[in-house]
């Protein structure tokens, strides 16, 4: 049976490219999977025909009408898996620090939480929340180096991953955090629908931060050199594409 598959990689400071790429590596391997490949939310008649959706952005803002047809989508049945940045809004300020706006309730809510800051990138713990969910089933506690992201919640969510961090958030306006649980794979329902949600996964490339940087001297990939990222994303284009 053919599945319709939505995949929306686009924004900025990452290496959307190979992210990209590799999603489509990923979703390749069922040979039932067809994908639509767009930069933002606009082609809403897509969306709304799409049997699942996937995300990798930054700063990529739905307008208000876009906003609402997702959660539509969702609130009917749809399943979006959202990676990493999919969530976060960024501005650099005349200051230096990084501001992360709440332009965008709607959206935000509908994912349930918003990004607000993360650490220099670095080494952390990645452990099961203890949930039965075939996500997580025989995953054991990971290390892993990526961005570690620290985000406000606005729904109840079903945490399957955690990590626990305690302190400064480099540049950040939201910069000083207690010590405490940060989800790293959640789920959130929302009516018929559900949104699973892994924060893990940066990449960056050369020319990723024009035009504040013109060539960045390190390719990074985190979470991406590791296969259990490729575990957990192949279990959760799994679970997207199982609507039943």
């Amino acid at each position: 049976m053919r599945l319709n598959c939505v995949l929306i990689a686009g924004g900025k400071w990452h290496d959307i490219d190979f992210a990209r790429l590799e999603l489509l590596k990923l979703l390749g391997e069922d040979e039932n999977i067809r994908v639509r490949v767009f930069e933002d939310y606009s082609n809403l008649d897509a969306i709304r025909a799409a049997d699942f959706l996937v995300t990798y952005t930054c700063d990529v803002i739905p307008s208000l009408e876009e906003q609402e047809a997702l959660r539509d989508y969702v609130k009917q049945g749809g399943r979006w898996l959202a990676l990493h940045g999919t969530n976060s809004i960024l501005r650099f300020l005349e200051n230096g620090s990084i501001d992360a706006p709440r332009w965008a309730p709607l959206f935000m809510e509908t994912l349930g939480s918003m990004f607000l800051a993360h650490p220099p990138i670095c080494s952390f713990t990645v452990s099961p929340t203890g949930v039965q969910h075939p996500m997580v089933e025989g995953i054991e506690p990971f290390e892993v180096v990526d961005e570690l992201y620290l985000a406000e919640f606005y729904a109840p969510v079903e945490v399957l991953l955690d990590t626990e961090f305690e302190g400064t958030a480099g540049r950040f306006v939201e910069n000083q955090w207690k010590k405490q649980r940060h989800p790293v794979l959640y789920l959130r329902q929302l009516e018929k629908g559900t949104i699973m949600y892994l924060t893990l996964g940066h990449c960056r490339g050369h020319h990723d931060l024009q035009p504040m940087v013109d060539y960045y001297p390190k390719v990074e990939r985190c979470a991406w050199e590791q296969p259990i990222y490729y575990e957990l994303l192949r279990r959760g284009l799994a679970w997207a594409k199982d609507s039943s």
